[in-house]
């Protein structure tokens, strides 16, 4: 008997942001093939004054993404619950900007990202200092959390990838870290756990396992997401993901649909994914 899928991929992206390819139908083909129940598809905010825009949908293309995902929920409906969701940059200042994009359309998951490689934030935050441009970095993370307009904070330790290696010592940098997760769990906002860090110039996922065991000391609530920008990507790495979650002590993960959290057991969710071969892109 197959078992019942329970979880979504809650992290994924169209060819609107200009760096992902796969219409929404092809990773919703690949959830179903690893025993997922849905998608959950969070594309790149549009954002004004052609912020980062070589990397999102343009805002006259907002409407156009809303219509992509409607068509592939339709076009999957009663096999893997395709649902529209957000992956929105917060950068102060655009505030009032993101507050007015997600009241634009019925969103089910809006994850929060700091993108510190980003150039329009390099030029802003870094000035001379890396140890600095951390602290600021993880400072805004808190402060995504504590305007209200996320679900979940995205790729939460994102900046080990623009500094120099050397320069990423998470002990240094922990009473920083633990500074903003108080202020995170104060809010009540989730956390993910991004399995795509595996592939980037600091190859461990997003957060750090050190990092995640002070998340589970102050119960902060986890999302799993490949982040995938092509289709084979959907739920890759989940049963790691899964791991590193049971040894920092979590019990449960936690989707998001109409805004709201479902949180599942770890240990049902492993025995519902179809993940025997492990995509290795």
């Amino acid at each position: 008997m197959e078992p019942t899928p329970l979880l979504y991929e809650s992290h994924s992206h169209t060819p609107l942001c200009k760096h992902a390819r796969g219409e929404p139908e092809a990773y919703a083909a690949v959830a179903e093939e690893r025993g997922l129940k849905g998608l959950i598809v969070t594309c790149h905010s549009p954002m004004p004054n052609k912020w980062a825009a070589s990397v999102r949908m343009a805002p006259e293309e907002f409407e156009t993404y809303v219509a992509l995902v409607e068509r592939a929920r339709k076009a999957w409906a009663g096999r893997v619950d395709v649902r529209l969701g957000l992956e929105s940059d917060y950068f102060p200042g655009m505030e009032g900007w993101l507050e007015k994009l997600h009241r634009r359309a019925e969103f089910h998951h809006i994850l929060g990202s700091v993108h510190p490689q980003m150039s329009e934030y390099h030029q802003a935050f870094y000035h001379g200092d890396w140890l600095d441009f951390q602290k600021t970095y993880f400072n805004h993370l808190a402060t995504a959390a504590e305007t209200g307009l996320f679900d979940t904070l995205a790729h939460p330790d994102l900046v080990k990838i623009v500094v120099p290696r050397q320069e990423w010592i998470v002990g240094r940098i922990m009473e920083t870290i633990v500074s903003a997760l108080d202020r995170i769990a104060a809010c009540g906002v989730a956390m993910e756990l991004n399995t795509s860090g595996l592939y980037k110039s600091y190859p461990e996922m997003n957060p750090s396992p050190d990092i995640l065991r002070e998340m589970k000391a102050r119960n902060i609530p986890v999302v799993i997401g490949a982040d995938a920008h092509v289709p084979e990507r959907v739920a890759d790495k989940f049963d790691q993901a899964l791991s590193l979650l049971l040894q920092a002590g979590y019990g449960s993960v936690r989707y998001f649909l109409n805004r709201r959290p479902v949180d599942v057991p770890i240990q049902d969710v492993l025995h519902s994914l179809k993940l025997l071969n492990p995509v290795t892109v």
